[in-house]
């Protein structure tokens, strides 16, 4: 009796430990999600955690940072730039790799390449990867245009501190060099400047990582000053009078001299010769608009997709881009990414987007619009279908540079339709012959036209309920970018 009553309880503990496992297991599969996935399924693959990491008169910068778990391998965030026109993004390396799309405007990049100081007109629709220890700067030089830039952080490289940190030589979050925290000596040795001159450069304020180029660019200081808290008053105040008794003329053309002398000693000389198109080092810019033909088109949509083989700069951080447009009310086709996770924005229109778990569940459901921000993992099924009222229109980034082979679950190029034959038949429990009628009538493969699984946006709006935390997100931060 004592002998069964001991065998029992060590089933039991046995069992116990087996369950426990399988919870620490499921657990950390989700490892940080807990606080999100429990508000709505929806919202394990939108991208809503937006913070604002820079502020100023002259731009700001968003970043989504990517959600943590094991089910989303490796982890990406998604930058989002706004820069007024002449207005300067200050020379600054990153931890991470940054991979840039101009989404809107024209742009001066400027960086180090082989200890040379290089710089690269980009216009809308170009593509540019800076990497993660590269010093380098943006110039907005659209005539009375915004730029507007979405980027991939990726942050495999970075110090784990936050999404991302950036050491800025010029300016700053404290309006200060990173430099600046050297002792006067020892700048005054490194520059072989008087210390005069090493104290103007670094210890003058300056308006933050993003900031007009002249004064004449500003937002005047009488629109400026009454929105100011009394502090910042009294202190700008006594800034305009000692401004009124110095020669600022002087000071303006001494500062300048003293500015370009620290950007020629950290970054070099101007490499004019990088300015032709024809030299092949460094790289040139990827214009995803004009250079990339679609890999596939047909009468309901185009895709494309870039990888390091077209765009070879893509491999060093082993990242792809990809950018679909879908008509109205077509469907791009049930599918899986057996490479990589896909990292995508909605950059127009609406539509829906499923998601499956491994299981055949539903994962998301759920309606997209313009200025969202979805994720879907590696090896889940999904597809996105365009409203009926317009094409829907998407552009992101996925965590392989290589080739990207999509597995399409349905359409004339499927994996059903490749693998009929009695094995899956029999699996599915059906007949051969059944089989071959359901897979055979799609003529259409990869986009299919699909409308009447599409609601126009008013009826989307009657069945479709997003949080209000994401409405908010998407119309308040992104929309100006889009």
């Amino acid at each position: 009796m004592f002998h069964t009553v001991m065998t029992n309880k060590s089933t039991l503990l046995l069992l116990l430990f087996v369950l426990l496992h399988g919870v620490a297991l499921t657990m950390a599969f989700f490892e940080g999600e807990e606080d999100w996935w429990s508000e709505s399924p929806n919202s394990l693959f939108l991208m809503r955690k937006s913070k604002r990491v820079i502020k100023t008169d002259a731009g700001e910068m968003h970043v989504l940072k990517s959600h943590s778990g094991r089910i989303f391998g490796r982890h990406m965030h998604i930058g989002f730039i706004t820069m007024e026109p002449k207005s300067l993004f200050v020379p600054q390396y990153l931890d991470s790799n940054l991979i840039v799309f101009i989404r809107r405007g024209e742009a001066k990049l400027g960086f180090i390449y082989d200890d040379e100081l290089v710089e690269r007109r980009l216009k809308t629709g170009d593509v540019y990867m800076i990497p993660a220890g590269t010093a380098f700067y943006f110039v907005n030089t659209g005539e009375g245009q915004r730029l507007h830039i979405i980027c991939s952080i990726d942050p495999s490289t970075s110090l784990g501190l936050d999404s991302f940190q950036s050491f800025y030589i010029g300016g700053g979050a404290n309006s200060h060099s990173v430099l600046s925290g050297f002792e006067p000596w020892i700048l005054e040795t490194a520059f072989n400047e008087s210390r005069l001159e090493v104290e103007k450069v670094f210890s003058k304020e300056l308006d933050g990582p993003i900031m007009f180029l002249g004064d004449s660019y500003a937002p005047s200081l009488q629109t400026k000053f009454p929105q100011l808290k009394k502090e910042t008053k009294e202190q700008q105040l006594k800034k305009m009078v000692q401004h009124k008794e110095e020669d600022e003329d002087e000071e303006e053309k001494q500062t300048s001299r003293s500015w370009r002398k620290l950007l020629e000693t950290v970054f070099g000389k101007a490499n004019e010769k990088t300015e032709n198109k024809d030299t092949a080092d460094p790289p040139d810019s990827y214009n995803l608009y004009h250079d990339k033909e679609p890999d596939f088109r047909n009468a309901y949509g185009w895709s494309k997709a870039l990888h390091g083989g077209e765009y070879p700069p893509l491999s060093e951080p082993d990242i792809g881009i990809f950018h679909v447009k879908l008509s109205a009310g077509s469907m791009m086709a049930p599918h899986m990414n057996p490479r990589a996770s896909e990292y995508g924005i909605v950059l127009d229109g609406h539509g829906k987007l499923f998601i499956l778990f491994p299981n055949g569940s539903i994962a998301m459901n759920s309606e997209i619009k313009k200025g969202d921000v979805f994720v879907v993992p590696r090896y889940f099924p999904f597809c996105q279908i365009a409203s009926r009222d317009g094409p829907l229109v998407f552009f992101g980034f996925s965590t392989s540079a290589m080739k990207n082979k999509p597995q399409f679950l349905a359409g004339a190029v499927s994996l059903l339709r490749t693998l009929l034959g009695p094995e899956l038949a029999a699996a599915l429990g059906i007949s051969e012959e059944t089989l071959r009628r359901l897979v055979e009538p799609q003529h259409e493969a990869v986009i299919l036209p699909s409308a009447w699984v599409a609601p126009p946006e008013d009826a989307g709006k009657n069945t479709v309920h997003m949080l209000p935390k994401a409405r908010s997100f998407a119309n308040h931060v992104l929309m100006d970018v889009f």
